[in-house]
């Protein structure tokens, strides 16, 4: 079944990374216009937190002693009598459950299989908390996988700040999944997930999600991080280093600053190559690659920097400015994963794909990282929306001058959709049946969600509605309502039966041309989902037209130069107009951008 699954959606997963600088020159830490953004209605809320962690590495060991000062402001409207906190290390263990679920799900991804399971007491991955107090009281709590559950002295009121002060110690997992030690690669520490960190709380209540495999979902807040670790490891991650190393013996100790993220990330190496490159009017470019890389990867390495300032420009120009002072590109974890303000990303590549998973990863600061939503709930607005733009960027950055750079998404979405293992994309992302439809729903169908937008809407409402979702919701939590209402906004039309449709069920879309006599023209409704409808006609004297069928639930047309015929009401099965003279042939969808599952009938 993996094999078959594997053949019928012809999937090359990416995942996602993180990085920081150890540029011993201070920053100016960034104060964005976060949560009390005007342009979202003023009953939104949301949670804040500000960390004040110090972390003692031991690189023989690879453990790590940590204490953590925690102010959280509860913004909620709400009495809050409990908390949780990740601890996503503890899912390298044998026995937990990103370790059964692998072993259990049909297509297991390779790079977990069966190996959490034979992890020895050394090689696994935990956080221990030894105390935790709120307030100066202790708190009783109990681990319970990769969850904390804390219950209170006291009640949170609505706007009370609280304070909590927790110690803890853990140990750096084999490298299996984003984060741990020793990656395939050789890089020492991939440091993700690799804190206590507290569960979001929003109008829905707790996220407290156990790590089974997917991502995640944060507070917004302020890291002060305070790393001491051998002299000789380069440290790479989020945030902002903050004066020059102290060094006591063997050890220095790294001071960072990372104001208005959701989490925080840094990889280290005593064998890391530290370039940086300075955009005009842009970011500092960190990049920290391994000096045993072949000539060919160093290279590639090289080669990739002047890159990486391109992609950021497009998406600064199509999305919405990046707002830090800094980014940071890191080879290291199990792929490409997105972080704040870095990447962690596997080095030894092409230099096609070492482009490839940095724009991937790089778009992931928009979407997800800065329109922040959750991706366990909502990974297609994630994964998708960055699948869709990082496809544009590379076409234009590589100049592949592609007719449809979407085109891939498009073809694996149909796969999905006749494959008969869909699930619809409203899926909590740990409850797909198959890995391989999880990534073909959440990248491609994604993608798709984007770029058929577009047609329905226009190209550019389209992406007037990217940036108005930009400048409306970052840094906050956007829900899929929030987009579709905001393309509403710039559009005129109404759009909620296309979320509905594409997002919360397996609906497809088919039209057929079913009958041309003479002047009139019979068109066929055939899937469940309704389109409105771009067709050309071709004349028995060889002229075309471009004619536009309105879809009459939208209330409206898009932008377009073809001739307006009649809406088309979705219950009707067919439709038919009269053209202007006798036809020899039409065609549906010329352009190829609605995911049609059958294209064989969209011509006769």
């Amino acid at each position: 079944m993996k094999k078959l699954l594997l053949l019928v959606f012809g999937l090359s997963l990416v995942s996602c990374g993180t990085t920081s600088t150890t540029t011993s020159t201070p920053l100016t830490p960034l104060t964005p216009a976060v949560s009390t953004n005007s342009n979202v209605k003023s009953t939104y809320w949301q949670q804040h937190v500000e960390y004040n962690m110090d972390i003692d590495m031991d690189v023989n060991k690879y453990q790590y002693k940590g204490t953590q000062n925690l102010v959280y402001t509860n913004n909620s409207p709400d009495v809050i009598n409990r908390v949780y906190y990740h601890l996503f290390f503890n899912a390298f263990q044998p026995g937990s459950e990103m370790d059964v679920r692998s072993r259990t799900i049909a297509d297991p991804d390779k790079r977990v299989g069966d190996r959490i399971s034979k992890l020895s007491p050394d090689e696994i991955g935990y956080i221990k908390v030894s105390s935790l107090k709120q307030n100066g009281t202790p708190l009783k709590y109990e681990t319970v996988g990769t969850i904390l559950e804390v219950d209170l002295a006291e009640p949170i009121q609505p706007g009370e700040k609280v304070t909590f002060d927790m110690v803890y110690d853990a140990q750096v997992p084999v490298q299996i999944r984003r984060s741990g030690r020793n990656s395939k690669e050789g890089v020492a520490l991939s440091m993700s997930q690799w804190y206590p960190k507290l569960a979001e709380y929003d109008f829905e209540g707790w996220h407290a999600d156990p790590y089974i495999g997917r991502e995640f979902h944060g507070v917004w807040g302020n890291y002060t991080v305070n790393l001491t670790i051998d002299k000789d490891y380069v440290v790479g991650g989020t945030g902002y280093l903050q004066g020059e190393p102290e060094i006591k013996g063997n050890k220095k100790t790294l001071r960072y600053y990372a104001p208005e993220v959701h989490d925080f990330t840094w990889a280290a190496d005593p064998d890391y190559i530290h370039d940086t490159l300075q955009m005009p009017n842009g970011p500092l470019l960190n990049f920290y690659y391994k000096k045993d890389l072949s000539e060919e990867h160093l290279q590639y390495w090289k080669d990739l920097q002047p890159k990486t300032a391109d992609l950021m420009n497009f998406f600064s120009e199509k999305i919405g400015k990046y707002p830090y002072d800094q980014y940071s590109v890191i080879q290291g974890g199990d792929g490409g994963m997105e972080y704040a303000m870095c990447t962690l990303i596997t080095g030894q590549r092409s230099f096609g794909s070492l482009v490839g998973v940095t724009a991937h990863e790089i778009a992931h600061v928009w979407f997800q990282f800065l329109l922040a939503t959750n991706e366990s709930k909502h990974e297609w607005m994630d994964e998708g929306f960055t699948s869709y733009i990082s496809d544009l960027a590379m076409d234009h950055v590589m100049d592949y001058q592609q007719e449809n750079p979407l085109e891939g998404s498009y073809k694996s979405y149909i796969r999905l959709a006749t494959s008969g293992v869909e699930q619809p994309l409203s899926t909590h992302a740990d409850r797909y049946n198959f890995n391989t439809a999880y990534g073909a729903s959440a990248y491609s169908k994604g993608a798709v969600f984007l770029g058929q937008l577009g047609y329905i809407i226009g190209e550019e409402n389209l992406q007037k509605t990217l940036k108005k979702y930009f400048n409306d919701f970052a840094f906050t939590h956007p829900r899929p309502i929030d987009f579709i209402h905001t393309a509403e906004k710039v559009s005129g039309l109404e759009l909620n039966w296309y979320l509905i449709d594409f997002t919360q069920t397996t609906n497809t879309i088919d039209y057929a041309v079913k009958d041309i006599e003479g002047n009139k023209v019979t068109l066929e409704r055939i899937g469940l989902m309704p389109m409105p409808i771009d067709l050309t006609v071709t004349y028995t004297d060889g002229t075309t037209e471009d004619i536009y069928i309105p879809l009459q639930m939208m209330r409206g047309e898009k932008p377009t130069n073809a001739t307006i015929k009649a809406d088309w009401a979705w219950a009707y099965p067919t439709y038919t107009f009269e053209a202007s003279k006798a036809v020899k042939s039409v065609q549906i969808d010329p352009t190829e951008m609605i995911a049609d599952i059958n294209k064989e009938n969209n011509m006769k």
